[in-house]
């Protein structure tokens, strides 16, 4: 009997060999190219290019804390709190033209607690009961809250003559004996803008203590601003004054000399000296001086 080679392929007429194969390894390849075709379909849809439209999300920030309403920022407006922040001006009002309140954001204070010393003044300015707005309004009005002479024995960054300084330091430490510690003792202490920062605090307070006793229940740093500027005997007139009365007639005992020098011209009514302090100050203008 002749021996046969066996071949392992059919062979069909019209093609070329093909494997033979057995059925199960025909059933290992169909599964192995099914799960190659899914895993190319999944890479795929994966990495399907997108085109994005329109500027990237914007974050909007959102702020929320015990006993103050949600407030939500959207990004690209402005300020919300136009009292916040380094520029402005305009503010509320008060003394007897304007309501008063010890509340919202202040540029005076702002500027005052932007010097070396204006931390310190603020801590004194607590200690004695004053509104720290109200001692920050006065640097800003006398000086820029920047330590600079002044006409006479009037120099720091409150404008204070030696007088006043030293009466009031003395006031001050004696109902405070905590402050002994903070100051700069003797007259050099007027040069230094916390010392005399604590000097200043103690004058507001006295202003506004005087203008209650006058009738005045919670005077604003406009009604204590004709105190600070031209001593007891004209405070009450001025912030008793209505809006149309003439600086000059609330202050009989002013000269026309000293009212221009202090930048008050001849005929200017009480409303407008008020819009004037106001606008330097802003809304630290209505605020309350005492705490």
């Amino acid at each position: 009997m002749q021996n046969h080679l066996v071949l392992p392929w059919r062979v069909r007429v019209g093609s070329e060999p093909t494997p033979r194969l057995s059925q199960h390894r025909r059933a290992v390849l169909v599964a192995a190219g099914a799960l190659a075709l899914f895993c190319v379909g999944a890479s795929a849809s994966g990495q399907v290019p997108t085109t994005l439209n329109g500027p990237p999300v914007q974050v909007r920030p959102y702020v929320s804390e015990p006993g103050v309403p949600p407030i939500t920022i959207v990004v690209g407006t402005l300020n919300p709190f136009p009292g916040a922040g380094a520029g402005g001006t305009g503010g509320d009002g008060g003394g007897a033209g304007g309501g008063g309140g010890n509340v919202g954001p202040s540029n005076a204070l702002n500027t005052m607690i932007g010097q070396p010393w204006g931390g310190a003044a603020v801590s004194a300015a607590q200690l004695i009961g004053v509104n720290p707005t109200a001692l920050a309004a006065t640097c800003v009005l006398e000086s820029g809250c920047q330590n600079v002479g002044g006409l006479g024995s009037i120099t720091g960054a409150f404008q204070m003559t030696a007088a006043s300084y030293t009466s009031m330091i003395n006031a001050a430490v004696a109902a405070n004996p905590a402050l002994a510690n903070q100051i700069v003792p003797g007259a050099a202490g007027q040069n230094d803008p916390a010392t005399q920062s604590i000097a200043a605090s103690e004058y507001l307070l006295q202003g506004a203590q005087y203008l209650q006793s006058k009738g005045i229940s919670n005077p604003s740093v406009l009604d204590v601003r004709g105190y600070y500027n031209f001593g007891p005997g004209n405070a009450a007139g001025l912030a008793q004054a209505g809006n149309s009365d003439t600086v000059a007639s609330a202050m009989p005992n002013v000269s026309a000399a000293i009212l221009v020098r202090n930048g008050i011209t001849s005929g200017e009514t009480v409303g407008q000296w008020r819009a004037a302090v106001a606008a330097k100050i802003g809304n630290a203008a209505g605020q309350f001086v005492l705490s």
